[in-house]
């Protein structure tokens, strides 16, 4: 055990040279045990001999050893993440030089220096990322929702805010749309003279909840009111062509499909006249086109079905239209505490508990049938990105029969294609599914950046090479998103195994981690991601839920704004989608600007403080 007593003898510091050399030693022996998988003469080979240096380094609890270090004004090693041994051996020379001056260590070669450290970083993001835009170094991504394939003008306005990166997730859409991303984030790249890179996520291995059995056909429209009834905004609807692309544009509260030649007599003002499904006379009145589309708004609440017609009011001319393709209500389970939900590995469509048939529990299917052979008794369950929990009372082939431990009191709704996370299980899955390769043909040949969704294990990587290669696909920039207690601990692992082989970089996925890992232990965890991260000089992607109020809303929580003013740590911090998404980019720039003065990673700068100075105006 070290002391803690200021040092003040040459005896005391020649012990601290030993303990110190010790630690160095283990650093270097570490490099050795893996030296014939480092690449010879290679950039990535210094990062990857780096980052054992420093895994080596945080093998040992320095906590003592920094406080005595600290007392005689040399460094504690706590900023010693992308130069780990050029850290130990510049604070072991100056040991030896204020003990009995013993010769100095020997450089490794093999090891960056101080400037190599940080050169190396910044290489890395640039050729992972692109380059920084002027006043900042931290990059913006945002993903895109699906409305950006036909929307040029909100692309182009996310480009002109700040937008450096496009986020394609390819769970959603298809290639056409994906296309069509693309070439509007390279339109808008040109236009503004601002280069926006663009990085597509494979889907991965996610487990996801199934079909929940539909409920009727209803539309229901509904203008926003206050606390009084009185109303603040009328509902706004779009009038879709059944032959055209049916809109999704956050401008409309609901979409309704009526045929194409009734929709070419409608005119800016007309009023049209429907009979809802109570029996109840509403009216929608016209007020702009949208496209082949036209919006129209309303002030009363009506409930619309497939039978429910359109007529111009004063123009019978312009016959009706009964309204198609009217979507059945996406119905949902209600679960509370106590509940049982059961887990199954057929596709039939999810069930509402029903108490009239002895008591069946509420049942829904299972995306990936490989969990079923892993998850045991007493196995913990979150559904719904955590927001219902629940524990694993017994298992078989074919079901896994849960209890409801955490949702609402009132009832939680679990709805189709909702996450499940299983923290306790170590499943193993496929990495690449059959969507995902043939996914891949396109992403690998369209998209700057590959996101790997899911990864677990360095083997995934060989199976992504492989697959690369056999489709003659040219290199491309990965990102490892960490989103699972298994990706997490083999971290470092994967990292080595990644370096070396394409430009990699990062993302700490927060939404899946606190899951996993508890959210007690995120800010933890978080940390670590950016230290190893760091090590292995490859840049981060700060995800999940930053500005998410002001992106949905338009109004920001004060808590998300310090968490924004935090993200400045990594290199590239990712917004999701929202009607207000735009201003979340600005926002976001203004933060990311401001704090660029005042920190760099765990540095802080000291520039002047206006607050500093004390004498009176």
């Amino acid at each position: 055990m070290l002391s803690t007593s200021v040092v003040s003898s040459t005896s005391s510091i020649d012990r601290l040279s030993h303990d110190l050399s010790e630690i160095r030693e283990s650093l270097v022996a570490e490099e050795n045990r893996f030296e014939p998988t480092l690449l010879e003469r290679s950039d990535q080979a210094i990062s990857q001999a780096n980052l054992l240096h420093y895994m080596a380094l945080r093998q040992h609890d320095l906590r003592p050893l920094q406080r005595e270090l600290e007392s005689l004004g040399l460094s504690s090693l706590g900023r010693a993440e992308a130069h780990a041994l050029a850290s130990v051996d510049a604070v072991l020379n100056a040991l030896r030089r204020l003990g009995s001056r013993h010769p100095n260590v020997s450089p490794s070669t093999r090891a960056p220096t101080f400037s190599q450290g940080q050169e190396l970083l910044a290489l890395h993001t640039e050729t992972v990322l692109g380059e920084a835009p002027k006043a900042r170094s931290v990059r913006i991504m945002v993903t895109f929702p699906s409305e950006a394939a036909h929307d040029y003008a909100l692309v182009r306005e996310m480009v002109a805010s700040g937008m450096d990166l496009a986020r394609i997730n390819c769970a959603h859409d298809d290639a056409s749309s994906w296309a069509q991303m693309i070439a509007h984030v390279e339109r808008a790249g040109r236009e503004l003279a601002r280069p926006c890179k663009v990085m597509m996520d494979l889907a991965g291995p996610k487990l996801r909840t199934g079909a929940v059995a539909p409920g009727p056909s209803v539309v229901k429209i509904a203008p926003r009111r206050d606390v009084e009834g009185r109303v603040l905004a009328p509902a706004r609807i779009m009038l879709c062509p059944a032959e055209g692309r049916r809109s999704d544009s956050n401008l409309a509260d609901a979409s309704l499909t009526v045929p194409v030649a009734w929709l070419g007599k409608v005119r800016r003002g007309d009023r049209l006249r429907l009979e809802d499904l109570r029996g109840k006379a509403r009216d929608l009145v016209v007020t702009a086109p949208f496209g082949r589309s036209w919006i129209a708004e309303s002030t009363q609440t009506a409930y619309l079905g497939p039978q429910t017609t359109l007529r111009v009011v004063g123009r019978p001319n312009a016959g009706r239209a009964t309204l198609m393709n009217v979507p059945p209500i996406q119905q949902k389970l209600k679960l509370r505490p106590g509940d049982r939900l059961v887990l199954t590995r057929d596709a039939a469509p999810g069930l509402p508990a029903d108490e009239h048939e002895g008591g069946r529990p509420a049942r829904i299917g299972c995306t990936l049938p490989e969990v079923f052979g892993r998850v045991r008794e007493g196995h913990r369950v979150w559904l719904d990105d955590g927001k219902i929990g629940g524990i694993v009372l017994s298992t078989n082939d074919d079901e896994i029969d849960i209890k409801i431990t955490q949702a609402s009191p009132t009832g939680s709704a679990l709805g189709a294609d909702k996450g499940i996370n299983l923290p306790d299980t170590d499943l193993e899955l496929p990495f690449l599914s059959d969507k995902d390769r043939n996914d891949l043909r396109f992403v690998a040949r369209r998209a700057d950046i590959i996101g790997l969704s899911y990864i677990q294990r360095p083997e995934d990587l060989l199976e992504l090479s492989r697959e690369l290669a056999s489709i003659r696909a040219p290199g491309r920039s990965l990102i490892l998103k960490i989103e699972t207690r298994q990706a997490f601990e083999r971290m470092p692992s994967l990292l080595l195994a990644a370096l070396g082989r394409w430009p990699v970089g990062v993302m700490i996925a927060r939404g899946d981690l606190a899951i996993e890992l508890g959210y007690e232990r995120l800010a933890e965890i978080q940390e670590e991601i950016l230290w190893i991260s760091e090590a292995a000089h490859v840049p981060v992607i700060w995800a999940t839920a930053v500005l998410e109020s002001l992106a949905k809303t338009g109004t920001p929580s004060r808590a998300e704004i310090t968490d924004a003013a935090m993200s400045q740590r990594a290199e590239c911090v990712m917004l999701n989608k929202g009607p207000h998404v735009v201003q979340a980019i600005r926002v976001l720039d203004d933060i990311l600007r401001r704090m660029e003065a005042h920190q760099r990673k765990k540095t802080a700068f000291l520039r002047p403080l206006r607050v500093s100075n004390l004498r009176p105006d």
